[in-house]
């Protein structure tokens, strides 16, 4: 395999975890909602929110493997302080995705107790903490094109 194709399959993975991760964000977002709120939504937000996490993981992994396998190498890529921002954000959505996987599994708890639903209320706020986390991803991914770019580093 040329480093150039490898580079690519590289850059297309992380991109594709991204694109997932914005994917299941997006679809709790949209469940979080009092008019769409059943028992049936409340377990799906479990899993959606797993599959917002394993996507988190994926991210992080794809990334790890293009700073070790990629071109510009892992001594380059580890000495960008951008790198060091984009981790760090990436860990702060996953924060705020595991605080909002909390809310979740309480409601699930209420349920499973023949307790109510989440009120508009709880479901704003479960709502908000996936939705920083969305925008904390817009950050992370134009600090990936300043990297891939050389843009603002050493």
């Amino acid at each position: 395999m040329t480093p150039q194709l490898l580079e690519s399959l590289l850059a297309y993975a992380h991109i594709m975890a991204f694109l997932m991760l914005a994917t299941f964000m997006t679809s709790e977002t949209a469940l979080c909602r009092p008019g769409w709120i059943n028992p049936a939504v409340v377990h799906r937000l479990v899993r959606v929110n797993g599959l917002s996490l394993v996507s988190g993981a994926i991210v992080l992994l794809t990334g790890l493997a293009r700073s070790l396998w990629g071109m510009k190498g892992a001594g380059w890529y580890w000495s960008q302080h951008l790198l060091h921002a984009k981790i760090l954000l990436l860990v702060a959505m996953v924060l705020l995705l595991l605080k909002a996987r909390g809310h979740y599994r309480a409601w699930q708890r209420q349920l499973a107790q023949d307790g109510p639903l989440p009120d508009a209320e709880q479901l704003r706020r479960a709502r908000l903490l996936v939705m920083w986390a969305a925008h904390l991803m817009v950050v992370v991914v134009l600090l990936a094109v300043f990297l891939a770019r050389g843009v603002l580093t050493r």
